[in-house]
Order: structure tokens, then C-alpha cells, then sequence
């Protein structure tokens, strides 16, 4: 079978999540066809499916919402290109739905979580399996009657599928079907260069690594110096003079190219960022406690904090906190009300996808 994940092009956290599908999915069903269709940054596809056989398709199945910044959105350039993303995607769904039909194979659709993947699915005739712990239209419908069409349209889409894998962190999802909820999708960690971390080894300070999702947040490099006693590890920014700059702190590592933060967190006590959920996942996973800065204008984030303050340690964070240096390192975590959530959610997820896809071919050959 072919096994097609329709992925939204909003962020990396969706295409973390389903990198550690795919990896499990791997590993059960090795003879499966696996292909990932966004328009997310190749570079970071390649960086989260390295060593794994997974075709790419880059199409744009949805707009999310378009981000200021790591922590803001701009709600006018969003329905900008939710207009543009509606002109475009009659011609893309003929275009993909033709291209699949002409592979001559079984296909389930996995979406994660563009509406336009039940219109592809329903083409194809294909089983549909929603991954998620949000949908647009949970996110468009506080925005106002501009939005509400968008939100409707994206509910409607929702409301057709074979099953839903309800992630950690999850907004209400009232979709109407058949559920089954998992734990962390966090996919294998990989070893570490081994000057990196005997690099890490050395060095008694205590670890935070400081990560604000795709976008990044270019912080002030005078505010690490406020943390003396701390090593910070972030991923290089993509300003070379930014760089050199942190570079030049002397508490601040930037990590080498290929190497994921999920591998470095192990070695961190604390990680200081947003509200996102594949940074929560990794950084739970890995026992490190999260110092998160608070946002507004997306609803994901009150879920986040929500089940932040149920199953992690943390300490939340103002903007303005963030920015003048107060990242309270120096303070006890907040312990979290209930128990830890089980970490093998990816595989869960994938047994989930082959049981269907196994069904549905079994199902395929009786009619035939």
C-alpha cells in the first residue's frame, strides 16, 4: 500500500510529529510505499527523515496561520493566502489525485491536518486517518466573522475520515468520528558527534537548550550573558553576523548542521521556548524541564499550556520576561498535577495506520 501524508505547510512541529510516524511506520510495514506530501522546508524534511525511504511530493495543502514572528500572527497576510490557496487547489487536487491513481497501488491518506486532504482522499476513494491535536477550524473560528467561512469549510472537511489519532495537547476536536488517542510521538534519538559531546562532557554548567520553532526569535546576545553560570544550546541562526555574535558570548554553542534538538536535550536540564508541540513532546521525552514563553492570538496554545501544566515541569514566561533576560533559570520548576503522558506514541499512531490500510486491502480483495 501506499501510505500518503498530507501535511500542512504551517510549521515544523507537523512535520516532527509525522517524521516519527514514518519512522515507526518504517519499521512495521517496511515494504510500504511511504510519501509526505508539504510545502514545508525541504531542508528540514531532510534534517527529521534522514535514513528513512520516504518519497516527497512539495505542494502547499493548506496556509495555517501566516506568523509575524515565533510568537505572533498576521491575521490579514493569513487571508490573503487562504484566498490564494483556494484559486490553487482545484488544479492541485486534479493534478495529485491523477498522479496517485497512476501508481497503480492501494493509497490511505493520512492528514495532518490540511482540509483539503479529505477531498483527496474522498477522489481516490482512500481511507482517510486525521492525526492532530488541533483543526483550523478551531483555530479560524475565534478570529471573526472574515474567518468564519474558512472555519466552516475546515469543520465540514473534519467530519469525514475513517478515524482520528488524537495527539497530546489537544484542543475539543469535535469531528464526529471514531478516536483513539496516543501518547508523545517523539521518533529515535541519533548519537551525537563525538567532539560534540565530549564537548558537553566537559563542561560543568548547567545546560539549557533555546529553541523558538522554525522561525526562530533572534535573541540579544547581552541577554545570555546574564546567565553566567548557564550553557545555552541553540540551533545556528540562519545571520551570519548573529552567529558570530552568540558565538562570541562564550555560554552560547551553536549546533553543528545535522544534528536535531530532540538529540541534544538529553544532555539539557531545561529548554526555554514557545508553546509548541513537538518541542513539548521532545522536551518531556527527554525529562527536560520547559521554561515557555506565553502567546496569544492562537488557540493551540492555551491546550499546550494546559497539558504543560498537567504532565511537565515548567515555569511560564511573559514576552516581556523573555526580552529583558528574567528567564528565571535560577528558580525551582512547577511540578506537574498529574501523571506523565506514555511516550510511544508514534508507534501507536502507525499501528493504527497499518491495521486500516491492512483492513481496507483485505476488504479491496474480497470485492475483487
Amino acid at each position: 500500500m501506499l501510505i500518503y501524508v498530507c501535511l500542512s505547510s504551517h510549521g515544523f512541529g507537523h512535520a516532527a510529529r509525522q517524521a516519527a510516524v514514518l519512522s515507526a511506520l518504517h519499521c512495521l510495514a517496511p515494504t510500504a510505499r511511504l510519501v509526505l506530501s508539504s510545502a514545508v522546508d525541504p531542508a528540514f524534511l531532510r534534517l527529521v527523515l534522514m535514513g528513512l525511504p520516504v518519497e516527497q511530493r512539495r505542494l502547499r495543502w493548506d496556509v495555517g496561520m501566516v506568523q509575524s514572528d515565533a510568537l505572533g500572527t498576521d491575521p490579514a497576510a493569513t487571508l490573503a493566502a487562504l484566498q490564494r490557496l483556494e484559486q490553487e487547489l482545484p488544479q492541485q487536487l486534479d493534478a495529485e489525485s491523477a498522479w496517485l491513481a497512476s501508481q497503480g497501488e492501494p493509497v490511505l491518506v493520512v492528514g495532518d491536518v490540511p482540509p483539503a486532504a479529505a477531498a483527496l482522499a474522498q477522489r481516490l476513494g482512500a481511507p482517510l486517518i486525521w492525526m492532530a491535536n488541533f483543526g483550523w477550524d478551531e483555530i479560524y473560528a475565534p478570529l471573526g466573522n472574515e474567518f468564519a467561512g474558512h472555519a466552516e469549510t475546515a469543520a465540514a472537511a473534519y467530519g469525514q475520515g475513517t478515524l482520528l489519532l488524537r495527539c497530546p495537547f489537544s484542543l475539543a476536536m469535535p469531528w464526529g468520528l471514531p478516536e483513539r488517542s496516543v501518547g508523545l510521538t517523539v521518533p529515535p534519538s541519533r548519537p551525537l558527534p563525538a567532539a560534540l559531546q565530549e564537548t558537553l562532557a566537559a563542561d560543568p554548567r548547567a545546560t539549557v537548550f533555546v529553541g523558538f520553532g522554525g522561525l526562530g526569535l533572534a535573541l540579544n546576545p547581552e541577554l545570555f550573558r546574564r546567565w553566567p553560570t548557564h550553557r545555552f544550546l541553540l540551533s545556528a541562526p540562519a545571520e551570519p553576523e548573529h552567529c558570530r555574535a552568540l558565538e562570541a558570548c562564550g555560554n552560547v554553542l551553536l549546533l553543528p548542521a545535522g544534528v536535531r534538538p530532540l538529540d541534544v536535550l538529553k544532555h539539557c536540564e531545561r529548554h526555554l521556548g514557545k508553546p509548541g508541540y513537538s518541542s513539548f513532546c521532545e522536551a518531556l521525552s527527554a525529562g527536560c524541564g520547559l521554561h515557555v514563553v506565553e502567546r496569544s492570538g492562537f488557540a493551540e496554545a492555551a491546550a499546550l499550556i494546559n497539558g504543560l501544566r498537567l504532565h511537565g515541569h515548567h515555569r511560564l514566561l511573559r514576552r516581556d520576561q523573555l526580552e529583558c533576560g528574567d528567564w528565571q533559570l535560577d528558580q525551582p520548576l512547577h511540578a506537574p498535577s498529574a501523571a506523565a503522558l506514555p511516550k510511544d506514541g508514534a508507534l501507536e499512531a502507525a499501528r493504527a495506520i497499518v491495521h486500516i490500510a491492512a483492513t481496507d486491502a483485505a476488504c479491496s480483495d474480497q470485492n475483487f
